[in-house]
């Protein structure tokens, strides 16, 4: 009897031993969390959920490093957005950039890329063979055109220009070079209601930090995404 009193002593100190040592586990694995947390929030713009500049280079760079030639950068700015904060407020020009967030995750995928670049600029790189290309662009820009209800039920009618760039396209699986080029032919194509694919032509635009010389912030932009 004595012997099965000092057996259950010995169980019940290792449980004890082993429950005391998960108290401090189960408390960094809490901490862990709450980290990880922290952490995603800061890679994403709080106003549309997209990523910001350097997550989503870094993430970027993967998918061009991973899917090649059969990969789409494009470059989405909202058209007339001043004229949206100066006519109907901030709070609606909010709503507009938050529904362009929601719109460019819909289109693009949860494997993609997609960035707020800045103000109503917007980036994504994304897995997209060359045959559904045209199709697709098109798509997106029907999507960018349809008009944003407010909370309040105002309408607000939004159009966006976009230009886009491939690896097979411009001849350059390099991230700055595409981004270039898709800046480029976006503003080709500016207010024309109509996606522009990048040439090579595009490439040798003149530019400041991976950014077309000449657009707004481009001589502070740090250095390109």
């Amino acid at each position: 009897m004595s012997s099965l009193l000092r057996i259950k002593g010995r169980i019940g100190q290792r449980t004890l031993l082993l429950t005391t040592a998960a108290v401090p586990l189960t408390g960094w694995a809490v901490h862990a969390v709450a980290l990880h947390k922290q952490l995603a929030a800061t890679r994403r713009d709080p106003l549309t959920g997209l990523l910001r500049r350097d997550a989503y280079t870094a993430r970027a760079r993967r998918l061009l490093a991973r899917h090649g030639d059969d990969t789409a950068l494009v470059m989405i700015d909202a058209d007339h957005f001043k004229a949206v904060n100066d006519t109907l407020g901030h709070p609606a020009g909010d709503a507009v950039l938050a529904a362009f967030g929601a719109r460019l995750t819909a289109w693009a995928g949860p494997r993609a890329s997609v960035g707020r670049l800045g103000g109503d600029e917007f980036a994504l790189v994304l897995e997209l063979p060359a045959a559904r290309l045209e199709q697709r662009l098109a798509q997106l820009v029907r999507m960018l055109h349809t008009p944003v209800v407010l909370d309040d039920g105002r309408t607000v009618d939004v159009a966006a220009s976009v230009g886009a760039a491939t690896p097979t396209a411009v001849g350059s699986s390099d991230l700055t070079v595409l981004q270039r080029a898709a800046d480029a032919a976006l503003y080709d194509g500016k207010h024309s209601g109509r996606a522009v694919l990048a040439t090579g032509q595009h490439v040798t635009a003149p530019s400041i930090n991976g950014r077309r010389a000449g657009r707004p912030g481009t001589s502070v932009w740090g250095r390109a995404a």
